[in-house]
């Protein structure tokens, strides 16, 4: 059974960092994109940034470039959400999620995970 569990979400302050979490398991996260996208009440969900697995290129929305990265570890079948420089708009509830096309649009994406909620304020 595909399952993806995100974890490492929690109360942060502006300016502070975070780190997320998203375990796979019931399958290889080498084999597909992923994607991490966050939603906040009221809001559409915003693609933050993917990697593809034909090309490995990351791609970044503009609201978290220079801001946040992805990686991977391979062995332990898991993908991270590096964040720096939080700022309160970037509250909301993260997700992973994997599909097989390297995309910020949540609907090339099959697989979701829970979710995290990340809230910045001082």
């Amino acid at each position: 059974q595909l399952q993806l569990v995100e974890s490492g979400g929690g109360l942060v302050q502006p300016g502070g960092s975070l780190r997320l979490s998203c375990a796979a398991s019931g399958f290889t996260l080498d084999d597909y994109s992923i994607g991490w996208f966050r939603q906040a009440p009221g809001k559409e969900p915003e693609g933050m940034l993917c990697v593809s697995s034909s090309n490995g290129t990351t791609y970044y929305a503009d609201s978290v470039k220079g801001r946040f990265t992805i990686a991977r570890d391979n062995a332990k079948n898991m993908v991270y959400l590096e964040m720096n420089s939080l700022k309160p708009e970037d509250t909301a509830r993260y997700y992973c999620a994997v599909g097989y096309r390297g995309s910020l649009y949540d609907f090339e994406y099959d697989n979701w995970g829970q979710g995290t909620q990340v809230t910045v304020s001082s």
